[in-house]
């Protein structure tokens, strides 16, 4: 092993003379620092491996040793002669888009000696290749990189650079309405696992030569495309230039689960159970936030696109809303945060007013259990709700065909023996389910699941310390996510800090033309909505 030093620093700034690196080997003795003799055979051998060789029998060594060419049976170096000029096509069989490859290799069998003997990778490229997106590369690292992305390679005998040709064909599903997020009316059409389709299902809302989509490689192993999407004179540039350093920032060796995996990358919140992005599989929910001036990623792998600054409002709201006029919209929206609230408070509040009848509004004495259960309320509320989870679990696993049995199974014969048996009281069923119906009318999938911890959370706590529990406990919950922040913007923004104007346009859906300002969260560079 060698040590660099340095032999000292000159008096005289424009002379490096004395500026002259040393190597202490491992006897002590000094000489000088050669960067090229004193690389080690490893750091030699990935030097020499990131040219591109000339010959294509070294190509194909470099492809084995790098890739497994010849191992792994979906890739393949198919080599031909052109002109005079021997060739290697090094491509995925699974991405290889073949009707296009067969016509670019037609094209090139007529190519003569002439068209191909000077300049032969200009010649390749700009006369022989007929596809619209081409680009060459001098590294070995790159041009793989692009295979395995799905493009071709063209290596070419004598050269030491490589074509790379865009002609994959990735497996996609066809685009359908996402199963979380169903209108009555209005499109159709939502994310599928393909970034490209993604992007243009947005393009395709948004033809604005502002609107911007900047691709990076995230991963070392999987080197997952990550696209972040943002319109250039509406978004806070220093908002997209913070989202962009966080994901290049993020070292990992891959990506599987998509968007997931890397949202708990670039948004640290701990144990906070509360979602800090939204996630949609809409493309114009999306199209409508990067017109409020939000910053958008795009996953590939991923049907569901993360949209930041999240505030929990924004989890509340659905795009049904948007479908009806401004009051059916409005109706529909209150019924909806009723659900929530309901999903919240509703279990904590009649099981308060069972422990303390003197609770109950007049008029109301009947709201009480009727009878006493073999168990207590906690422990009957707690086992219900994770018999809920497992049923839905269950629902969620159970194939199509069988999935009414098991919904007899689990609401006649479960619920109603349960109760007959007397391990539940009917009041508990009434009430957990109402509470359940609250939950799944949330719009966020995210959302209802923290709800549902923060419900029994405050059961645990009402049955401890009653009133005082219940107000603690709802103080805490609205502390913790008023203190929240999503990229800086406040988690309960409009209603802490307080935004009159934004907080009225959660409560009512206004008309559209009655918006003339984007919401002040993003800070928009321009914050007109309706053009001069």
């Amino acid at each position: 092993m060698k040590v660099i030093v340095k032999a000292g620093e000159s008096n005289n700034k424009n002379s490096k003379e004395n500026d002259q690196k040393l190597a202490i080997d491992e006897e002590g003795n000094l000489s000088p620092y050669n960067p090229e003799t004193d690389m080690t055979a490893q750091e030699k051998a990935l030097k020499v491996q990131e040219d591109i060789p000339r010959n294509l029998r070294q190509v194909q060594r470099v492809l084995e040793e790098r890739v497994g060419l010849h191992k792994s049976f979906d890739l393949v170096l198919r080599e031909m002669v052109y002109g005079t000029k021997r060739v290697g096509l090094f491509y995925c069989n699974g991405f290889a888009k073949d009707t296009v490859l067969t016509d670019i290799i037609t094209r090139l069998s007529y190519a003569d000696k002439k068209a191909v003997e000077h300049h032969t990778v200009e010649a390749f490229m700009e006369n022989l290749i007929p596809h619209i997106q081409v680009k060459s590369y001098k590294k070995m690292s790159e041009i793989v990189g692009q295979v395995l992305m799905g493009g071709t390679a063209l290596f070419i005998e004598g050269e030491t650079t490589a074509i790379a040709i865009d002609v994959k064909s990735y497996p996609a599903r066809n685009t359908e309405e996402p199963d979380l997020e169903r209108v009555v009316r209005g499109s159709r059409d939502g994310f599928v696992e393909t970034l490209l389709i993604n992007v243009t299902l947005v393009r395709r809302r948004i033809r604005d030569e502002r609107f911007k989509l900047e691709i990076m490689q995230i991963g070392k192993r999987t080197k997952t495309d990550v696209c972040v999407a943002y319109i250039n004179d509406i978004a806070d540039a220093d908002l997209v230039q913070a989202i962009k350093d966080k994901v290049k920032a993020v070292e990992i060796d891959g990506l599987p689960l998509g968007e997931k995996q890397l949202e708990e990358a670039i948004v640290n919140k701990g144990w906070n159970p509360y979602p800090m992005v939204r996630y949609s599989e809409r493309p114009d929910v999306v199209s409508a936030h990067l017109l409020e001036g939000h910053v958008c990623i795009f996953v590939d792998t991923s049907p569901s696109v993360m949209i930041m600054p999240t505030t929990f409002f924004h989890h509340v709201q659905h795009a049904e809303e948007y479908r009806q006029t401004p009051f059916i919209g409005t109706y529909l929206r209150w019924v909806r945060f009723g659900g929530i609230m309901a999903s919240l408070f509703l279990l904590p509040v009649w099981f308060l007013m069972v422990i303390d009848p003197s609770l109950k509004p007049v008029g109301l004495e009947f709201l009480g259990p009727q009878k006493e259960g073999t168990l207590p309320l906690l422990v009957q509320f707690l086992l219900a709700d994770i018999g809920i989870d497992l049923m839905r679990m269950a629902a969620i696993h159970t194939p199509a065909p069988l999935a009414t049995a098991m919904g007899l199974v689990a609401a006649i014969l479960i619920g109603d023996i349960a109760v007959k048996t007397g391990l539940f009281i009917n009041e508990v069923i009434l009430y957990l389910a109402l509470a359940s119906i609250g939950m799944f009318a949330t719009p966020s999938y995210e959302l209802g699941l923290a709800n549902r911890i923060t419900r029994l959370l405050l059961l645990i706590v009402v049955s401890i310390f009653q009133v005082p529990g219940l107000i603690i406990g709802s103080t805490v919950w609205l502390l913790l996510l008023a203190t929240r922040r999503s990229f800086n913007a406040p988690y309960m923004w409009p209603l802490i800090p307080f935004n009159a104007k934004s907080f009225f346009a959660i409560l009512v859906r206004r008309p559209i033309l009655a918006g003339k300002t984007r919401p002040s969260l993003t800070k928009p560079i321009d914050g007109t909505r309706q053009p001069k």
